[in-house]
């Protein structure tokens, strides 16, 4: 008798779980399902779970697939399981190819061909349904997002747009997903659309997703002017759609945890905001060689403008710019800073010079510091006048945090609007001012470095003509 082994957590019951377990059947004479526990689910990472334990392993009983349904509850019991059962074939879907690889030295591994398009639960459960997502643009982050959506139940990615083909299949065939030569049949496809093109494209991306009746999850910064953004935020009200900016450590809990703490009066009135955010960026990466749209705080900017806006509010004074620059005169380092009636920030923002990257939160009885990659925030500490009281908090970030603005964003489709203040829309509205206001700071930079260019050009014919 040759056994398989497979697991899931098999929550709003679908078609793709009946197929892998049709498949996995066939695989052997004796199937045994292994169902994941609640508490299992969360310490690794798995979101938004709706169906009981009981509830899934009677939908799997239902199949007629498995011969024996056993409760996987702790991490490494899969080893165990193999050795239990006396296991031939440990299979999972293609979508975690490579993950399992370990399990070869214990029995044969079998990727199975996951399902591309999930449309809806096998039980039409009038609550919920599969929320279908479609990818626009197939850069580095798109990536991120196919991984940390696996960890999130209720949606499925079924496949990728990009105008550059060639590009989206390759990405399409890697990821195991659909690749669409036109938007119009994603759109039929799709409930969700995620955007991760270009920045300079979002918002008409944005707006066609709106106008076929999508939600839409895009990337930072959602746009480059504070009009777009309301015009964006105004049409999907009307449409009835949820439109939330990608901006990943709004969504996540450490984050949250870290703005309760700053806002509760622990460390007095907040009165100042540092926040800086550096990578050393490849020279041939967009960043780096758009003139236009690229550069340190198109990039990053979104990230440190977040916590400045959630503690000091959407209404700052004046917001004025300092940049180093390359050869091109593309920003590489640029300083922001911001003024409110309760306080002043500065976000600062680097590609190309590296500084220590930290968040600081200053009141008027304390501190908080958050230690560089903030953005990820999973430990700080709040400091007072006496060097020896320090608080210590923490929190875990899981995979790539992405997975906390897909939960966030289903739960406001499925109507739970608790996590909109996370990142409401005139937060969003405000940071595309500031974004605004940073590009018109550019483009007369720009005028001041060609006007210079050419009075020095102008000088140097002057002095060549006179001989000197």
């Amino acid at each position: 008798m040759k056994k398989v082994i497979t697991y899931g957590t098999f929550d709003l019951f679908h078609e793709g779980h009946y197929k892998l377990l049709k498949r996995a059947k066939e695989l052997g004479d004796y199937l045994i399902v292994g169902v994941t526990t609640e508490t299992y689910d969360r310490s690794r990472g798995k979101l938004n779970v709706v169906d009981d334990l009981m509830t899934r392993i009677e939908n799997v009983r239902k199949t007629g697939f498995a011969d024996e349904i056993i409760i996987e509850e702790t991490i490494g019991q899969k080893v165990s399981d193999v050795l239990k059962y006396k296991i031939d074939i440990f299979t999972v879907g293609s979508d975690w190819t490579g993950v399992f690889d370990y399990m070869e030295e214990y029995c044969e591994v079998v990727y199975l061909e996951r399902t591309k398009n999930v449309s809806s639960t096998m039980l039409r459960n009038e609550a919920f349904h599969i929320q279908r997502i479609g990818i626009i643009g197939n850069g580095r982050i798109a990536g991120r997002f196919i991984s940390d959506a696996k960890s999130v139940s209720g949606v499925n990615v079924q496949g990728v747009y990009n105008p550059h083909s060639d590009s989206a299949k390759k990405f399409a065939k890697e990821h195991d997903l659909n690749f669409y030569k036109s938007l119009d049949k994603m759109y039929e496809d799709t409930d969700i659309i995620y955007i991760a093109a270009p920045h300079e494209t979002h918002y008409s991306y944005i707006k066609d997703a709106l106008e076929h009746d999508k939600h839409v999850i895009s990337e930072k910064p959602l746009v480059f002017k504070e009009q777009q953004a309301k015009e964006l935020f105004d049409l999907a009200k009307e449409r009835g759609k949820i439109l939330i900016e990608g901006i990943k450590t709004a969504y996540c809990p450490g984050f949250t945890k870290l703005i309760d703490v700053a806002c509760s009066g622990l460390i007095g009135a907040v009165r100042y905001v540092e926040a800086c955010f550096t990578k050393l960026e490849d020279p041939d990466t967009r960043e780096l060689t758009d003139l236009k749209y690229g550069g340190s705080f198109t990039e990053l900017g979104s990230y440190c403008l977040l916590p400045i806006i959630k503690l000091f509010g959407t209404e700052y004074e004046n917001a004025t710019f300092e940049s180093i620059r390359n050869e091109d005169g593309l920003d590489i380092f640029t300083k922001c800073n911001l003024t409110f009636k309760r306080g002043m920030a500065t976000a600062t923002c680097g590609l190309g010079v590296k500084s220590e990257g930290r968040l600081l939160i200053a009141g008027t009885r304390g501190y908080i510091v958050v230690d560089a990659p903030w953005w990820k925030t999973t430990y700080f500490e709040v400091h007072y006048e006496d060097p020896n009281l320090v608080e210590k908090y923490s929190e875990r970030f899981l995979g790539e945090g992405l997975r906390y603005e897909i939960a966030d964003a289903l739960n406001q489709i499925n109507g739970n609007g608790k996590s909109e203040f996370k990142l409401t829309r005139k937060e969003s509205i405000a940071m595309a001012s500031v974004m605004e206001k940073f590009l018109e700071h550019e483009n007369r930079e720009k005028v001041v470095q060609v006007s210079f260019k050419n009075i020095s050009r102008d000088a140097g014919e002057v002095i060549s003509g006179l001989g000197i």
